[in-house]
């Protein structure tokens, strides 16, 4: 099926759409930094430029839109009715990108999170950034313990 918006349409449209500082990223960071964490934003220095780096606990997180990372078992993760393939691909290249991440990085000793955007809403919100504090405090005392 062809495109329903024009290139222009469509131009814009994507334009719109955020890689930095979105809305669950922006969630994440404020409930870290009122819990007394503190952190670096996406370090070019690390593979795939982590949304948070908590170098004190050797921690990346990464903060993934359920569609854009193809986020399995998640319904904001269908694929578009038109361009079909063209979408496949682009997730499917996402997904890649994120294993061959979060591999680098566990080889290079961090900690690896990931946070989907499906988890910041408001059902599940309170338990997920729990977890995710909960998990740093033992990713700390771990460290302690090495």
């Amino acid at each position: 099926m062809a495109d329903r918006h024009t290139p222009e349409q469509r131009s814009y449209n994507m334009s719109q759409v955020r890689n930095k500082n979105t809305k669950p990223e922006l969630m994440v960071r404020k409930f870290l930094f009122s819990h007394g964490f503190r952190y670096r934003l996406h370090d070019k220095k690390l593979p795939g430029k982590p949304d948070v780096v908590l170098p004190k606990y050797k921690t990346a997180i990464f903060v993934h839109g359920c569609f854009f990372h193809g986020h399995e078992g998640c319904r904001y993760a269908t694929i578009p009715q038109t361009r079909t393939e063209w979408w496949e691909e682009k997730i499917s290249g996402n997904r890649r990108r994120d294993i061959e991440n979060r591999t680098k990085l566990l080889a290079a000793g961090w900690e690896v999170i990931t946070v989907y955007e499906c988890e910041l809403k408001p059902a599940k919100r309170e338990e997920t950034l729990s977890n995710l504090v909960r998990t740093l405090q033992t990713n700390s005392e771990n460290a302690v313990d090495k």
